[in-house]
């Protein structure tokens, strides 16, 4: 960038101009329990509107926007417990949206297939794609058929004012069929089949006209097959890529010559790069890679089909560019000079690119909205995800790194409580779920503010197992639950303890799904450690996940199970808390939703069983009425204040 653009805030709300001291009155429990009042904000392709997801009663609403006076043209909402899902703009005044389900046995809304078309003024509301079709009922004229599968939009074709694509994964008596793409009418549900996908579950990709060009599939997970097709929609082509094997294949754009496409993949088991294939001499070529993470996310602006953005994370997050003549990436950077000190996203444009969807966050700020409009070079502020907490009250998130005992690097994050010196600090470690595929990133985490709020430091670690650190370090974790998995843990306690930052006598440990799990069992492998142990909606009695949970009920999910904690019974019982009470000495908090699905109460009653066997005090909190984590945000309060009030009982702070 030659010259950096010079960006005035506009502010429509108010604003902190500095951060200040921090209040010492303690915040409130409550203010860390509320939902995200706003999300999903996205500006209309011609720049006339915008759109923000709103909470309003514990659900999704989609508010549409007047861009230029910011008044409300129409709310979008479902009765009983349906909600808006994702949306799309599909052209100048009208948005697709996706309706899900809030259900009390999920961790995350339930997703049928069900897309909804209306435009900005409320008008010509209309059930495009799902199960239910229309009625027939009282009409000559033929109704939109039903839909019997899951579909998702893969093209919103803003260019055509009537059409939009639609990718469906079928319904049919195979766990993994073949995939269709629907060119659909936006205003009357009408839609005939484009193609079908050449292999099972294939996932698609099309060129900066909308044509479907790409299509990718694995039958183990690992190994990828890629399928090409011509512009004039001729049979699918299977693209051999020589002797390379290349792994977790994840289609991103066509460049803008439409001749190369930009992917993710991985090789030998490494970090995920991003690679750049040219479709005609069959030649991949490495554009980027980290030497240690994946990309936390490849930036594609959806209006433009340009990718401008490569984002990841060790420590701090972190961008890359590709492209020194992208105007999207130089304004990208000059954003981020501008809003220092936050993870700064252009996450929507219109046609013309000269307008875009800002949102920054940071540790310490919850995230904020912004519109930034290039004929006047100004960024103007729109919303507060949690308008209610201050920045300048939040306690900082810093990066750290360690050694465990057998040589790996462990990357974490530790939450120091504001107005200390960093020594002696009382501590919680939080293990993430999962184990594998999630990962602990750094941000605002309101899990952690709480805790930090009351003087308490938080660490969280990515142990092996974690995902986004490529495929051998995930497989690492493998079988490795209840040893390897929780010296990596437990190493960085030590890690703490031995840097004077985090005192030895006052420690717990606070987990969630297989965070629960951890919380007990590495309490039980280091009974000295830990004052308390915290299991939330946790898994305790791993044999019993062969037998009860939504996980078993799937042969896929058997075969899971096996390769990620094998059968050995033996194995799996000397790794299981319920099995090994007698090498505990943590106060224990049992947290769990009467209707988890995921980690059945079958689960806790387990661990409440061997607890009451040996005579080992416990505190039970159930939600009768939740599953696998907490909807309703007075459950979410309910539990933080037990959580507080446990942790007050055996720590000091």
């Amino acid at each position: 960038m030659n010259k950096p653009l010079a960006i005035f805030l506009l502010l429509l709300f108010s604003l902190f101009s500095s951060y200040t001291q921090a209040n010492s009155a303690r915040i409130p429990i409550e203010s860390f329990s509320k939902d995200t009042e706003y999300s999903q904000v996205t500006i209309s392709p011609s720049g006339e509107y915008l759109a923000v997801v709103n909470k309003i009663k514990g659900k999704n609403v989609l508010v549409i926007l007047d861009a230029q006076t910011f008044k409300t043209l129409h709310a979008v909402s479902f009765r009983g417990d349906a909600q808006v899902g994702d949306y799309h703009w599909v052209n100048n005044e009208r948005v697709a949206i996706a309706k899900e389900y809030l259900r009390g046995w999920k961790d995350h809304p339930e997703y049928y297939g069900e897309i909804y078309g209306v435009n900005v003024d409320g008008k010509k509301s209309k059930y495009l794609i799902g199960y239910l079709g229309e009625q027939q009922i009282g009409s000559r004229i033929k109704k939109q058929t039903p839909l019997y599968g899951t579909s998702f939009i893969l093209d919103p074709l803003i260019k055509n004012k009537r059409k939009m694509l639609v990718m469906t994964i079928p319904w049919t008596s195979s766990n993994e069929p073949h995939t269709v793409v629907y060119e659909v009418d936006v205003y009357t549900g009408k839609r005939k089949r484009v193609t079908l996908s050449p292999s099972r579950m294939a996932q698609f990709l099309t060129d900066h006209e909308g044509n479907v060009r790409v299509a990718v599939s694995t039958d183990n997970y690992i190994n990828a097959e890629i399928h090409i097709k011509n512009k004039s929609g001729d049979d699918w082509e299977e693209l051999s890529l020589g002797n390379e094997n290349y792994s977790d294949i994840s289609l991103k754009a066509f460049d803008k010559h439409g001749n190369n496409i930009y992917m993710t993949a991985s090789k030998s088991g490494e970090a995920e790069g991003l690679y750049k294939l040219n479709i005609a001499k069959k030649e991949v070529k490495l554009i980027f890679q980290d030497e240690f993470v994946s990309p936390k996310r490849v930036w594609v602006d959806e209006a433009s089909k340009e990718l401008f953005a490569i984002e990841t994370e060790l420590q701090y997050p972190n961008y890359s560019f590709i492209d020194t003549g992208s105007k999207k990436s130089e304004r990208l950077k000059a954003l981020i000079e501008a809003l220092k000190g936050d993870q700064v996203q252009l996450i929507s444009s219109t046609a013309d690119g000269n307008a875009n969807i800002i949102y920054a966050s940071s540790d310490t700020n919850p995230g904020r909205y912004y519109l930034y409009d290039a004929s006047k070079n100004e960024l103007k502020y729109l919303f507060a995800s949690r308008g209610w907490l201050k920045p300048e009250e939040m306690a900082i998130t810093k990066p750290i790194h360690y050694k465990t005992r057998d040589g790996l690097t462990i990357y974490g994050y530790l939450t120091i409580p504001n107005d200390t010196d960093e020594k002696n600090l009382p501590l919680v470690v939080m293990p993430h779920g999962g184990p594998h595929g999630p990962r602990d990133w750094w941000g605002f985490d309101p899990d952690s503010q709480l805790l930090a709020s009351r003087g308490i430091a938080v660490l969280k670690v990515n142990f092996r197992g974690s995902g986004g650190f490529g495929r051998n370090f995930e497989h690492a974790g493998h079988k490795k639950w209840g040893a390897e998995i929780q010296f990596d843990i437990i190493d960085g306690v030590k890690h703490l303890i031995a840097k004077g930052i985090a005192d030895k006598n006052n420690i717990c440990i606070v987990g969630a799904s297989f965070g629960g799990y951890s919380a007990l069992q590495s309490a039980i492998l280091e009974p000295d450690m830990f004052k308390c142990a915290v299991g939330v909606v946790g898994i305790y009695d791993l044999p019993l996940m062969f037998e009860e949970g939504d996980i078993s009920e799937r042969n896929s999910g058997q075969r899971y199970l096996k390769s990620v904690i094998g059968s050995n019974e033996v194995q799996l019982k000397s790794y299981s808390p319920s099995y090994n009470i007698d090498k505990l000495k943590a106060a224990v908090l049992i947290v769990h939703g009467g209707e988890d699905k995921r980690a059945p109460i079958e689960q806790a009653e387990s661990l409440i069983a061997a607890l009451k066997k040996a005579n080992h005090p416990y505190e039970l909190e159930l939600l009768e009425d939740e599953g696998h984590g907490f909807y309703k945000p007075e459950h979410q309060l309910k539990y933080y204040n037990k959580l507080v009030s446990f942790l007050e009982k055996h720590m000091k702070f």
